[in-house]
């Protein structure tokens, strides 16, 4: 089992995505995404979001709003991920290059034609949405075979 963090930084109607197209054999090679990864032992699920943010693009994060926990059974290797989804809107500091591919701010209203995984356009609608979800996405082959997402107003 994976815990991770999976986060959306904005401001002024457009969202920091990263495209991933730097790190070699890259699940998410080609794909958009938000920031975040992977804990370290003892991390919070905000410790965790917060240190990702700053490694990956130098911005430190002032506030994050949990908007809810993402499934992803037997995601990678066989293993299940739970992913903590955050909405960040209070940031500070310079951004900088990621090694993992190219950051940039996407228009609010273009994300969903970005080239992200399919159950990727299922829930960032929520993330304008009042309240918290719960969303189970399973993949197979790189394939979105099947989902279920619970909103809590």
């Amino acid at each position: 089992m994976k815990l991770a963090t999976l986060c959306y930084l904005r401001q002024n109607n457009q969202t920091l995505m990263l495209h991933r197209n730097k790190k070699p054999n890259d699940i998410h090679q080609g794909k958009w995404n938000g920031l975040g990864g992977k804990f370290e032992p003892g991390e919070t699920p905000e410790g965790c979001a917060r240190r990702e943010i700053e490694e990956e693009c130098g911005l430190v994060a002032r506030h994050l709003h949990l908007k809810g926990l993402l499934t992803f059974p037997l995601f990678k290797d066989d293993e299940d991920w739970y992913v903590f989804l955050f909405l960040v809107t209070a940031f500070s500091g310079t951004l900088h290059s990621c090694a993992e591919g190219e950051l940039r701010w996407i228009d609010n209203e273009r994300l969903l034609d970005l080239n992200l995984w399919e159950g990727d356009k299922l829930f960032i609608p929520f993330l304008d949405k009042p309240g918290h979800l719960s969303g189970l996405f399973r993949y197979q082959q790189g394939s979105l075979v099947e989902h279920h997402i619970i909103h809590y107003p």
